[in-house]
């Protein structure tokens, strides 16, 4: 093993004492709820993870894309739910391989000629495609919308040759961020309320209904008082970023449910009286988010983006300002993108690294 401080800068680093606690908690959870979690591998797209997520009592993952699930099954994962709809031609063929290899794969369809072209391709491959009505719950991306047009969706599943119906799918992102407890439980109640009723409908029409899945780490409390779900994705959980701690949780202004247990390691390259910089920019850190990455146990110093290798810090204090070598850990604004801009994750405890894992589905967005 080497220390956390001969990685070279940039890197990201886990803390796997916090990771750990961070599965537990969630598998608490959900046990006590009477629920399971498929969590959502696009956070990570590392193999690794996902089978410490499964070995905490996960299902198996959520993968945004098929190149993600491609590599997870090739690395022995199972039990994967591709939560994005599988369109292309050549997609849907490269979709027929994977479940011939992996057939608890699961797919979401929102349109009756997806659904036309998956159950002839999948007759042609011989195999079988076990899918999820994906239906619309207020993100205004993919879905079917709620009520008669999921079920007429599902009964063309539930009769087509070659393919499974086997329940539902409704992703409400855009409550995983709404501030504050309460106004977060409010708006994610009244946006999958739909869903539960879609549940009712399909299962009045004598249509099976085994799975219901949807939820996020924002939600993951609220979900739960959802007698219809039956399995969360959330995934940010695990490692957390900055974004998600400043939602708030049911009892501050900080979700702190989960720990902080992912970073980006940087080093101070250049000093000036009015500045410091460090060796991790536009590269290093997601940009998507309207704050900056949060140094970790240096308060009093402001992040910047400076280019693609650069970052300005600024501190309020110059009698506490960066020192030439000064390595600083940061948390990220985001994580999921956040990991997409590396190809592996030191795997830290204390002062030591004892893993590095592949972070294999990188750029794996086909």
């Amino acid at each position: 093993m080497i220390s956390r401080d001969d990685v070279s800068t940039p890197a990201l680093l886990l803390d796997l004492d916090r990771f750990e606690r961070n599965l537990a908690r969630m598998a608490a959870h959900v046990r006590a709820a009477g629920k399971q979690i498929r969590p959502h591998a696009k956070t990570h797209r590392c193999p690794e993870i996902a089978r410490r997520q499964i070995a905490a009592g996960a299902l198996g993952v959520a993968c945004a894309k098929l190149g993600e699930a491609e590599v997870m099954a090739g690395a022995g994962v199972r039990g994967l739910l591709i939560t994005t709809e599988v369109v292309p031609p050549g997609s849907v063929r490269r979709l027929m391989t994977l479940i011939a290899g992996a057939p608890d794969t699961m797919v979401v369809v929102d349109n009756a000629e997806n659904v036309r072209a998956l159950a002839a391709a999948a007759a042609e491959h011989g195999v079988v495609v076990n899918a999820l009505v994906d239906v619309h719950v207020g993100a205004r991306r993919t879905g079917v919308e709620p009520g008669a047009a999921a079920l007429a969706l599902a009964r063309l599943v539930a009769g087509a040759r070659a393919l499974r119906l086997g329940g539902l799918q409704g992703y409400a992102g855009q409550c995983a961020h709404v501030m504050g407890w309460k106004e977060r439980r409010a708006a994610s109640l009244a946006a999958m309320t739909p869903l539960m009723e879609t549940r009712a409908l399909l299962e009045r029409e004598g249509l099976p209904v085994e799975i219901v899945a949807g939820g996020s780490t924002g939600t993951y409390d609220i979900d739960v008082e959802l007698g219809g779900l039956t399995e969360l994705q959330a995934g940010s959980y695990c490692v957390m970023d900055v974004d998600y701690r400043r939602i708030g949780g049911r009892g501050g202004e900080m979700l702190t449910d989960f720990e902080m247990a992912l970073t980006v390691v940087a080093t101070v390259v250049s000093v000036a009286p009015d500045r410091a910089m460090v060796d991790a920019g536009l590269k290093a850190f997601s940009t998507d988010k309207p704050f900056p990455p949060e140094a970790v146990e240096r308060p009093g110093i402001e992040y910047g983006f400076a280019g693609d290798e650069h970052g300005r810090l600024t501190p309020r204090d110059p009698d506490r300002a960066p020192r030439l070598g000064e390595r600083i850990e940061f948390f990220p604004p985001h994580c999921d993108p956040t990991f997409n801009l590396y190809d592996r994750v030191h795997v830290v405890r204390g002062s030591r690294v004892e893993a590095v894992w592949d972070i294999a589905a990188r750029g794996r967005s086909d």
